[in-house]
């Protein structure tokens, strides 16, 4: 099977004739989508405005408004369309579980609100530590940056029900964006695979979560070798339930900072939404170890948020982002040098784009000198 299925049927990513009716499915899925889970944006901004006081910040530099940002997701989203059309990679299956089992999740998400913003008026970021204790039982102890709770969330990346809510947590904070984000970084791959048997290519997705990306490639390639690792075992399973009945992943847990794996062993590396997460000196442990697995001339797509600089009219909600949400990283990741960070490990620059609050790095690792 070599690598010429959904994502790679045509040269260069192309074709001759689009799939208009793929196109206007995805879209007409995609505006759909953004609608339910920004009606549910409103939803929950205003139970919390009810429940606390805002937090007294003002940005010092300038904020998009709603609508602005809409307009920039909406681009997206069709954006994303036109790949699908394009035959670059599948339609999305963001919604797998059953309508039910989502509005359960929905209901879990409102339920648990109170909680949240307590934690957050309180600035209390613990509430994970009982679930560390639980977990450094089983498995070597969890490095101390990752035992809090990002974003306030109840159990930090540590428990099934931070899990079980994460990604509609996510998708509510993204107006319904947060899917098409991540296949963002479908495209690049779809490139480096054409005229690749995939039998023979290995990806790695460093802190995989809940993997709702490593199911996105396996749709799109589904003879890769494909690997997931994460520091939380609830999310690797989650990961496990997201991939269904297609092609199992590989999950592993590791550390992103030792991984498991050989020198040159991966054909792609992927890490999305990890780095803003990372203190800056372990930032730059985590990119020589992707750097260290990935064969020379190997493709590294990362992906995360916006930094300092990207959209400058947007700089401002950059700065309020880690007063709403416990982001203890997040300011000096939008202010690091990220290309003199990549190119230290021999990460040679391919590409970059903006995917709306998110952006998408490509590079590829140097090739053997003589």
């Amino acid at each position: 099977m070599v690598g010429r299925t959904t994502a790679d049927k045509v040269g260069g990513g192309h074709r001759d004739g689009a799939d208009r009716l793929g196109m206007a499915l995805q879209l007409a899925g995609n505006v759909a989508r953004m609608a339910w889970y920004s009606g549910i944006n409103l939803m929950l901004q205003r139970r919390s405005r009810r429940m606390s006081k805002p937090a007294e910040f003002t940005p010092t530099r300038p904020v998009p408004n709603r609508e602005e940002l809409l307009s920039d997701a909406r681009a997206l989203l069709r954006a994303d369309a036109e790949a699908v059309a394009a035959g670059l990679y599948p339609p999305g299956d963001e919604e797998a579980s059953s309508p039910i089992e989502h509005l359960r999740r929905l209901r879990a998400m409102f339920q648990d609100l109170p909680e949240l913003v307590s934690r957050r008026q309180e600035r209390d970021a613990s509430s994970v530590r009982d679930a560390a204790g639980d977990v450094t039982g089983h498995h070597e102890a969890l490095p101390d940056y990752f035992t809090q709770d990002f974003h306030f969330q109840t159990g930090g990346y540590l428990t099934d029900g931070s899990a079980r809510l994460y990604d509609v947590q996510v998708e509510t904070l993204f107006y319904g964006a947060a899917a098409a984000m991540r296949r963002a970084g479908l495209r690049p791959i779809a490139e480096f695979m054409h005229g690749r048997d995939q039998r023979r290519v290995s990806l790695i997705d460093v802190a995989c979560g809940t993997g709702r990306f490593l199911s996105d490639v396996r749709r799109a390639f589904p003879a890769m070798r494909l690997t997931g690792c994460d520091l939380s075992q609830a999310y690797l399973e989650e990961a496990r339930r997201h991939m269904g009945r297609l092609r199992p992943a590989r999950l592993v847990f590791a550390n992103a900072e030792a991984l498991p794996f050989e020198d040159a062993s991966q054909d792609i590396v992927t890490c999305i939404f990890l780095f803003h997460e990372l203190p800056p000196e372990v930032r730059r442990v985590v990119t020589r170890e992707i750097a260290r697995m990935l064969k020379p001339g190997g493709l590294f797509v990362f992906i995360d948020s916006l930094q300092m600089g990207d959209k400058p009219n947007w700089d401002g909600l950059l700065e309020a982002f880690p007063v709403r949400f416990h982001e203890p990283y997040y300011r000096s990741f939008v202010i690091d040098d990220l290309e003199t960070m990549f190119a230290a490990e021999g990460l040679q620059s391919a590409g970059e784009m903006l995917a709306f609050l998110s952006k998408v790095v490509v590079r590829r690792k140097a090739e053997a000198a003589g």
